[in-house]
């Protein structure tokens, strides 16, 4: 009896076995590239359900048809995006990548895209030489598309991916890079700032962002309202502060008045303090005797902004 069902059993073992490993190569294939059903299926039936070759064919049919949209799409206006800033140790970077629609803004491959923008700018720093002060690197379009990653793609081909993956225009519109020496200390803002606390190596993403250099005597400082806070606390709310007054420069006391006119300062040092209007930014530095070596505001669909050359420079 054991013999004669045998045939019949046997077969029926290895479709299901066979079967089972085709769904579960196929859920883990969907799961970790993103990809359709019918591209996921089709990926592992012209490699034998070879995972890893599935997977760098999918990769490239998409960076192809990215490609394909990204020129057909070419043109189109990007007013909405994101702004990325990342600031680890003595690195910072702040990128603006922009789309058509604030519906894909909020899209999570447009949203991780920004990422890999801002922390491949912070790493591009590696490759530049620190001068004995601050040391600024403005990055235009164009620029920072040559860029390359760990993977080997540049930045321009992981955009070309995005692109075909949310099937509108996107642009990768400038960036600002910091590299600062012991004595200067970095920091960052985006607004809307986010609800809960962000890793220091995860980029912050929001409409507007702000990059602050500076520098301080002091591990604990006194902000002017009595509160004990670190000076990268304090110099945090300063960031915020820029990101909300939109001031132009910095200003140097006894050599820029103020404005007649409060309401039309731009002057950082002599703008009323976002925090508490009764006291200006240079009161607050003053008090907590912080001095701002350099600042930058970047906001969302600025295009004034977006034709910036590449820039090399140092900043006392």
């Amino acid at each position: 009896m054991i013999f004669k069902h045998l045939p019949r059993f046997f077969p029926t073992t290895c479709i299901r076995f066979y079967a089972t490993a085709e769904k579960s190569a196929l859920a883990t294939l969907r799961k970790k590239t993103g990809y359709t059903f019918a591209n996921c299926k089709k990926a592992l039936e012209l490699h034998n359900n070879d995972l890893a070759k599935a997977e760098l064919w999918l990769k490239e049919q998409a960076q192809a048809m990215g490609w394909s949209k990204a020129t057909k799409l070419e043109g189109r206006n990007t007013a909405q995006g994101l702004i990325g800033v990342l600031v680890q140790r003595n690195v910072g970077a702040m990128v603006e990548v922009n789309c058509e629609t604030d519906f894909v803004a909020r899209n999570a491959s447009f949203q991780r895209f920004v990422q890999i923008a801002s922390a491949a700018c912070v790493r591009h720093l590696d490759h530049v030489e620190a001068d004995a002060n601050l040391t600024k690197v403005g990055l235009n379009s164009e620029a920072l598309k040559q860029i390359v990653l760990e993977d080997g793609k540049s930045l321009g081909d992981h955009l070309a991916l995005m692109i075909g993956t949310v099937g509108e225009n996107a642009s990768l519109n400038r960036a600002i890079c910091y590299k600062a020496p012991d004595s200067i200390q970095l920091t960052g803002y985006v607004h809307p700032a986010p609800s809960e606390e962000i890793p220091q190596d995860v980029p912050l993403l929001g409409k507007y962002g702000s990059l602050v250099a500076f520098k301080s005597d002091h591990s604990t400082v006194q902000e002017v309202e009595g509160d004990e806070l670190s000076p990268a606390q304090v110099a945090r709310k300063v960031c915020q502060h820029i990101v909300g007054m939109k001031p132009e420069r910095i200003g140097e006391p006894g050599k820029d008045e103020p404005a007649a006119d409060k309401d039309d300062e731009t002057c950082l040092i002599h703008q009323e303090y976002l925090v508490d209007p009764t006291y200006t930014v240079g009161e607050v530095l003053e008090a907590n005797r912080l001095h701002i070596v350099d600042f930058q505001r970047f906001e969302c669909g600025d295009k004034s902004k977006s034709e910036e050359q590449n820039v090399r420079a140092a900043t006392n």
